[in-house]
């Protein structure tokens, strides 16, 4: 595929432009996001994601765009697994609603940034050393198989090396401040609880990029087509957010598919590396690939679904592959919530984690 600068000016500039908007959004006049408008906007960003899929095939051939269009299932799908943890994130430092998008929109800045960066890392690794396919296919069946194990999991956010840090090394007040990230107390300046939340976010989504962007690889080689499918599905994360928080408790087995689709883009990548050694050994084609994915994707949510109609107290989980974790959900006696989170001054009312029903 030749890439011309033309061509990464187009997509930069369309990615900013949206992003732009999410950011008009999100911090023109905070609000608590209902369930009308969250699906608009997701529908709105979707449909620019498939919008630009169409207009790539019409440029490239529906080669590249099957490429892309697989990527971008990928990176959607695991990126309702970040909802998850968002969702412990908000509740664990009690976020108000109104600014819990303003958190968020800040954090995918971070995400867009920091996957830049590993996308252009992992592209130049693949492009000089071969093995790194081998390297990479082994980390995702790792990956897979800690998902697989913890999958009834929740990482505990608070405690956190990087949450930890920045409390360590930054002075911290006590209470929120609107939507500001830095405020006086005590007669000096200190971070708010909602720049520990950014940071939380954004080092969690670090993380995240570690599995998915070599996911992605997975499918496509093609830098060009690996960022355009990390950037167009995060762009949608915020609405998604505020539009799916209601329905993530209901699909309990959606870390075992994802843990799957893991080791199967692991293995695809472990077999394109002996590929190079010996051509005996087979390939998985972006078909084959595509059609394993949206599978295991449509069997996890049906599987979910039933399961959770049939036991209305089952429970899903986002998994803990790196780090502490915890066995409940936050709020629960058993939750995430730890003692490196500082008391929150308010009513129990104020502390209470997001509506997991959608409405504002």
């Amino acid at each position: 595929m030749n890439v011309t600068v033309a061509d990464w000016a187009v997509l930069l500039g369309t990615v900013l432009a949206l992003f732009g908007l999410d950011l008009l959004l999100a911090t023109v006049r905070p609000h608590a996001v209902g369930f009308g408008e969250a699906a608009g906007w997701s529908v709105f960003f979707v449909a620019v994601a498939t919008g630009f899929g169409v207009a790539f095939a019409g440029l490239e051939g529906w080669g590249y765009a099957a490429q892309f269009f697989a990527g971008y299932i990928v990176e959607k799908s695991l990126s309702v697994d970040n909802l998850f943890v968002f969702v412990i994130i908000m509740s664990s430092f009690a976020v108000p609603r109104e600014h819990q998008q303003r958190a968020l929109i800040f954090g995918i800045a971070a995400s867009l940034c920091l996957r830049a960066a590993f996308i252009a890392l992992g592209a130049a690794l693949l492009s000089l050393l071969s093995f790194m396919f081998l390297i990479f296919g082994l980390a995702l069946v790792w990956t897979a198989v800690r998902l697989f194990t913890h999958r009834d999991a929740d990482p505990d956010v608070t405690r956190s090396p990087l949450v930890r840090s920045a409390r360590r090394v930054l002075p911290v007040s006590d209470a929120y401040d609107g939507g500001r990230l830095v405020t006086r107390a005590g007669g000096r300046r200190a971070v708010t609880p909602l720049f520990i939340v950014f940071i939380a976010i954004g080092g969690t989504d670090m993380l995240f990029a570690l599995d998915s962007i070599p996911a992605v690889f997975g499918v496509t080689s093609e830098a060009y087509i690996v960022f355009a499918a990390n950037a167009f599905a995060l762009l949608g994360l915020r609405a998604l957010f505020f539009l799916v928080t209601g329905l993530l408790d209901r699909l309990v087995y959606l870390s075992a598919g994802l843990a799957v689709i893991l080791a199967f883009i692991g293995a695809k990548l472990i077999l394109h590396w002996a590929h190079g050694l010996s051509h005996a050994v087979p390939e998985i084609s972006t078909a084959v690939s595509l059609a394993v994915i949206a599978a295991v994707l449509i069997l996890t949510t049906a599987a979910s679904l039933v399961k959770s109609g049939r036991d209305p107290a089952a429970r899903a989980h986002p998994g803990s592959v790196i780090g502490t974790s915890s066995p409940g959900r936050p709020g629960d006696s058993s939750g995430a919530r730890g003692s490196a989170e500082p008391e929150r001054p308010g009513t129990r009312d104020e502390r209470e984690p997001p509506s997991r029903s959608g409405d504002p």
